[in-house]
């Protein structure tokens, strides 16, 4: 029985570029997704297999417990977790309902944006090339349009820079007299190399005008789970996000992988370093593709300006995956100038990374051949 509608390449690529998952019944390599393979072990898949019965027979804790489940894993008190199902039920809540007007930098995950009503969503443009994020003139800017929530992704998505702890903490002291709360998206922390020593979570008291948000598929390698979290000591914007979520949101092999993650913590920590050296290595190959601009990353994926005697980056991604078989993401869809020319690279082993810059350096050498 024939399970999907394609018959070549071409056809296969124009199915999978709709598609937002579910890339595992296709059979090609996703550099385009943003997983840690190093983890969870086999043995948290063990787990679930023991339990199997449980977990599909019974209902779920509901939020209070697993609040605390999150909190005995990052040491905060339950009362000022929310737990989501993933981040973007979170993001949904907050930019959809909670917020009378947002601001983001761009390019970034377009999610925050794109669930805010028409109209409510303000977008400050990134210093470019540098990407860089001018705390001032963006805390200047959210002042001015009367920004009540303003979002920072750091590292960001797609340009995999981090924004300083210490420029973080300004933005919250700027806008904290504006009555605007400042998300810090950490979604990627775990991928820089002292993310101890970077994130804001055990400050989190510090500033009640600020909410951690984080996605823990992508650090812990579970996108299919779908767990993500808020973190703030904002009572009351706690209660706001956490009565947009529903009784029942997190189904039990998520509410299991929470109680068992805090016995691999070892394992999690070894897992990034894993992933880490990885993408040092995918970053120094992509280097020394001739015209190629790439971005020195902080996250598990890296940001590349295209060549700009080479094909747009839409048609180079396509070609990617029709010749090799290999999916990247190209940010025509993201908020850029010549959007058209760049790509991200999502990091697998060093293996899979080494025939993917080969894979690349072959289409760019080709230039526009077809």
């Amino acid at each position: 029985m024939k399970q999907y509608d394609y018959e070549t390449q071409a056809q296969k690529y124009a199915f999978i570029s709709g598609q937002h998952g579910g890339y595992y019944h296709h059979d090609f390599v996703d550099h385009s997704y943003l997983y840690n393979l190093y983890f969870p072990p086999e043995a948290v898949f063990t787990n679930f297999k023991n339990q199997i019965h449980d977990l599909v027979l019974n209902y779920p804790v509901a939020q209070d417990a697993l609040a605390g489940l999150i909190g005995k894993l990052i040491h905060q008190p339950a009362e000022r977790i929310v737990v989501g199902n993933g981040a973007a039920e979170l993001i949904k809540i907050v930019s959809g309902h909670i917020c009378g007007k947002l601001i983001v930098p761009v390019p970034s995950f377009n999610e925050y944006a794109n669930a805010a009503p028409s109209g409510r969503a303000v977008e400050f443009a990134l210093e470019v090339p540098s990407f860089h994020l001018d705390v001032d003139k963006f805390a200047a800017e959210a002042i001015r349009v009367k920004a009540d929530v303003a979002v920072v992704v750091t590292p960001n998505n797609p340009t995999s820079m981090l924004v300083p702890r210490a420029d973080i903490v300004r933005l919250a002291q700027k806008l904290a007299p504006h009555d605007c709360m400042l998300i810090i998206d950490e979604s990627f922390m775990d991928f820089i190399q002292n993310p101890s020593q970077t994130t804001l979570e055990q400050d989190i008291e510090r500033y009640p005008n600020m909410a951690i948000f984080k996605s823990m598929s992508k650090a812990y390698g579970i996108c299919g789970l779908r767990i993500g979290y808020m973190l703030t000591a904002n009572a009351a914007f706690a209660e706001a996000v956490r009565k947009g979520v529903h009784i029942w949101n997190i189904n039990g092999f998520a509410e299991e992988f929470l109680r068992i993650l805090p016995d691999y913590r070892q394992e999690f920590v070894e897992s990034c370093k894993l992933v880490r050296a990885d993408r040092d290595n995918l970053y120094r190959k992509l280097c020394s593709i001739p015209g190629m601009t790439v971005y020195k990353p902080d996250a598990n994926f890296v940001f590349c300006r295209l060549p700009d005697d080479t094909q747009s980056a839409p048609e180079f991604t396509r070609r990617l995956f029709v010749e090799h078989n290999m999916y990247i993401k190209h940010c025509s869809d993201k908020t850029l100038k010549d959007s058209d020319r760049y790509v991200r690279i999502a990091s697998r082993t060093e293996t899979e990374n080494c025939v993917l810059v080969d894979a690349l350096a072959d289409i760019i050498d080709s230039k526009n051949e077809v």
